[in-house]
């Protein structure tokens, strides 16, 4: 292969911009443009970059560049919360979106600099030791500082069946398969014709399988009947007295409609008053609710502190179970030494005051009467594997209540929507999801979306609640057998190239 590394800062910025541009077209296969076959052929450009520099840290500036273009459009709606106040807050919004995108494309860039060091520039296994190094550095994404797995470029497969794998492996080794056939798609278009043709053909195999792994069951005639009640507040509006009032008759409005329910489900802080002193708030809901139990996302505070929670009421409109949101958004809904940055007027968006929210104790399983054991989640912890497996026990749904006012209209809500259809699928658990402003939506125990409410849309909608299935692999294993994986995936081949190398080995 000749040499073709940029000569000059002319020749860094140029394959930098190009690396920019893949990565953003990588970003295509993310919701709600789901474009994976372009996805994997981007990843394949991003991996032909990598695969001609000669050195790691030549590899760094590419996966760098590109992680930056990727992540560039693939979290643009991280601007969207520092325009609902853009007197206060609009100057933020580029600032958020830089630093993001170059912060999580570091990520890339150790990954690809690692895998560089690990097998030089041609040799055998580069591809595998590349995709796996990408692997882990989202691993790693997914967890250091709290962690933010958001867009990772398996997420590229939600719509497709290749979601069913994700109650095997998770959502890494997704990640494995679209960088994995990117690579091949490059070696195959470079002439690498064997290597590059028997990968795409294993890539075909396992999409082929996916429906083998087998679909939920359905809801039976005896399921429960939830509804979701979607308001949708703009977020602007949600705290202004102008406009509260009109935004919670029109909840109660919903909660009152129709044949009663045998659950009702309002999002995230649906409760206009803190929970300490809506006592006759409640009872108002409780009436409208009929006898059947509500679940209302509400504020609490004790002394000083605030809690973001989430509220059952039984049938007897009495307080049966609140969980505190445990995993808060960081610079969202707390800010590290809160106190002293407010002195100087900085504040979480969403916080109320000082330090803003406080963590809740961790997951929990709250039993719902009539209904069965649920795995509560807020919000940001939809996100997040661990949030529904460290759960204490194994419940028979999730329970997602959020306001996604604050990710815009655009590509936000629906990305937030993806990863709670893929939290489905790897507990084999429906779940019950209440949004603000959208997207409401029952899914079932293979990630698979059986009713909803479209985004931007005011109203209710009755859905059947579906059974679980049996604990899945996924359930049972989690991470680490994934990760064990990719760590031989990555180790096996560098040493390989390095018994078989001498000069790797005196380097």
């Amino acid at each position: 292969m000749p040499d073709t590394a940029p000569r000059g800062w002319r020749g860094r910025a140029g394959l930098a911009g190009l690396a920019f541009a893949l990565g953003a077209v990588a970003a295509l296969g993310q919701a709600p443009w789901s474009l994976w076959p372009l996805s994997l052929i981007a990843f394949a450009g991003l991996y032909g970059l990598y695969a001609r520099a000669n050195t790691w840290r030549a590899a760094a500036w590419t996966g760098l560049a590109g992680g930056a273009g990727y992540f560039a459009l693939a979290l643009s709606w991280i601007v969207e919360p520092f325009l609902i106040d853009v007197a206060r807050h609009g100057w933020m919004a580029p600032f958020a979106l830089l630093f993001s995108a170059v912060g999580f494309a570091l990520f890339w860039a150790g990954a690809q600099a690692v895998s560089r060091a690990l097998v030089a520039r041609g040799g055998r296994g580069a591809a595998l030791v590349w995709a796996a190094a990408m692997t882990l550095g989202e691993a790693l994404r997914g967890r250091i500082f709290t962690g933010f797995p958001w867009a990772q470029p398996g997420h590229g497969w939600i719509d497709t069946p290749m979601l069913a794998w994700a109650s095997v492996g998770g959502a890494l080794p997704l990640t494995l398969v679209a960088l994995g056939a990117g690579a091949a798609l490059w070696h195959l278009a470079a002439g690498a014709r064997p290597l590059g043709a028997a990968t795409l053909a294993l890539i075909a195999a396992l999409y082929a399988a996916a429906p083998l792994l087998g679909q939920a069951p359905g809801a039976g005639p005896d399921a429960p009947t939830v509804r979701l009640v979607q308001p949708n507040v703009p977020q602007a509006q949600k705290w202004d007295p102008a406009y509260m009032d009109f935004h919670f008759d029109r909840q109660m409005g919903y909660t009152a409609a129709g044949a009663r329910p045998d659950l009702i489900v309002w999002p995230e802080t649906a409760l206009p008053e803190l929970l300490n002193r809506a006592g006759p708030v409640l009872e108002d809901v409780a009436r409208a609710a009929r006898g059947a139990p509500i679940v209302l996302g509400v504020q609490r505070a004790e002394g000083a502190r605030y809690f973001n929670s989430l509220l059952v009421m039984d049938g007897q409109g009495r307080q049966a179970a609140l969980y505190d949101k445990h995993h808060l958004v960081p610079f969202g809904e707390y800010i590290p030494f809160g106190d002293l940055a407010a002195r100087f007027g900085i504040r979480g968006l969403a916080q109320q005051d000082g330090q803003g929210y406080s963590p809740g104790p961790g997951p929990q399983i709250m039993d719902i009467e009539g209904i069965g054991r649920a795995v509560p989640l807020i919000c940001y912890e939809g996100v997040f594997p661990r949030d529904v497996a460290n759960a204490p026990g194994r419940a028979d749904f999730l329970l997602l209540i959020t306001n996604d006012a604050w990710f815009g209209e655009v590509s936000g809500p629906y990305q937030h929507l993806a990863q709670a259809r893929l939290r489905s699928a790897e507990q084999g658990l429906p779940m019950i999801r209440a949004a603000n402003t959208g997207i409401s939506a029952m899914i079932d125990a293979a990630g698979h979306i059986t009713a909803q409410i479209p985004l931007g849309e005011a109203g209710y909608i009755d859905a059947a609640l579906p059974p679980p299935r049996a604990p899945t692999f996924y359930a049972r294993t989690g991470d680490w057998l994934a990760i064990t994986l990719l760590l031989l995936l990555l180790a096996v081949p560098a040493a390989l190239h390095r018994r078989n190398n001498p000069r790797a080995r005196r380097g």
